[in-house]
């Protein structure tokens, strides 16, 4: 009886595993984080305003399977302000997406993190640049690294919802 009621898992985590997806680890220069990206990322580092402070954000994303995987982290000057710029970071992105419809939000806490109202997993609906349609999976969080408060956003972008996908990049993600 109990090989049935692990089949389902089973079948998530062999879709997670498909030949396009190649899952390795991937240290985040200056973000204390390990994350497990199905491809080989790309990284860039721009200056973004958050909570009303300019801020280094350093990026890592790929493309693999007909998903966009990125993964974000940004040192925040004030740490009274964590929420808050988690909350506008989070708009920002469903802004991004002219998005239509959010199905889906939780709290997000790993170990480690912070307790913020801010801290939530998501699926939200909309469209890309180009018209078509766009299933944001992604999940923002913060936690304290020495003196200054980390904040970090994880997203997989995709045309239909693949929760065994997102499932698989957010268990990914590692404190270092």
């Amino acid at each position: 009886m109990n090989w049935i009621l692990t089949w389902p898992v089973a079948l998530l985590l062999l879709a997670a595993c498909s030949p396009a997806l190649n899952w390795r680890s991937v240290p985040l220069d200056g973000a204390a984080l390990t994350a497990a990206l199905p491809c080989k990322p790309d990284h860039a580092t721009r200056t973004v305003e958050m909570a009303g402070a300019p801020v280094d954000l350093a990026m890592a994303g790929c493309e693999a399977d007909n998903a966009i995987f990125a993964v974000s982290s940004a040192a925040l000057p004030d740490s009274a302000r964590a929420d808050a710029a988690l909350a506008h970071w989070r708009a920002a992105v469903l802004a991004r997406v002219g998005t239509a419809a959010v199905l889906s939000e939780q709290p997000f806490a790993r170990p480690g993190t912070l307790a913020l109202p801010s801290s939530v997993r998501l699926v939200a609906q909309g469209r890309r640049a180009d018209g078509t349609a766009v299933t944001v999976q992604g999940v923002w969080f913060a936690r304290a690294v020495g003196t200054q408060v980390r904040l970090y956003h994880a997203v997989v972008y995709t045309a239909k919802a693949r929760p065994e996908v997102a499932d698989a990049l957010f268990s990914g993600l590692n404190f270092q």
